[in-house]
């Protein structure tokens, strides 16, 4: 059954990206390599499609530097299609199955579950667009790996309301400093309801 997972790094002070929407701090947090290669492996074999917001599309579009290295992209996700959603226009990443669309993500999730084809659903970030998943009463899961970080402002986590009867925690690791935390959400009383 495919599910939408949420999995991202937050610091400890609850945000995913810096004031200037950097993600350099995360790799700076020390930890076995080989358990954060296991762990990654393990989850990105169950994805079959992948969400994310122009912000998370364009920092990753500049980081790996893809427009100029398009290969890297499939490095990190295969042939795994991929909804950017942005309310302007961005560059495709030559030979990479990107889909930019806009609006409520009810019928372009209908979408990406199909196209998964009974793995899960990767929503990457930001925060906002995450919320928008749970708003609509889409949102599965919840898979951080809290850094031991403090950047004192940045883009937060999640901005949205999910309280404790909502969040069922599914398991806790450690690897060096690094927690990873998975939390089973459960939908919002009407969540999704028009």
């Amino acid at each position: 059954m495919t599910r939408t997972q949420f999995y991202t790094a937050t610091s400890l002070d609850g945000f995913i990206a810096d004031a200037d929407n950097s993600l350099s701090w995360l790799f700076e947090v020390e930890g076995d390599p080989a358990t954060r290669a296991d762990e990654w492996e393990t989850f990105i074999g169950g994805v079959g499609a992948m969400a994310m917001g122009a912000t998370t599309y364009e920092w990753v579009l500049d980081h790996e530097r893809l427009l100029d290295r398009p290969e890297q992209w499939q490095a990190m996700y295969a042939d795994r299609p991929s909804w950017v959603f942005t309310h302007r226009d961005l560059p495709a990443i030559p030979g990479a199955d990107i889909r930019f669309c806009r609006g409520d993500v009810r019928p372009v999730h209908a979408e990406m579950a199909e196209a998964a084809a009974g793995r899960n659903v990767w929503v990457i970030g930001g925060g906002d667009l995450v919320g928008q998943f749970d708003d609509a009463g889409l949102l599965d899961e919840i898979r951080l790996a809290v850094m031991p970080v403090f950047l004192g402002a940045g883009a937060p986590l999640l901005p949205r309301r999910i309280t404790s009867e909502r969040l069922a925690l599914r398991s806790m690791d450690r690897n060096g400093p690094q927690v990873s935390l998975v939390y089973d959400v459960a939908p919002r009383p009407g969540a999704g309801a028009d």
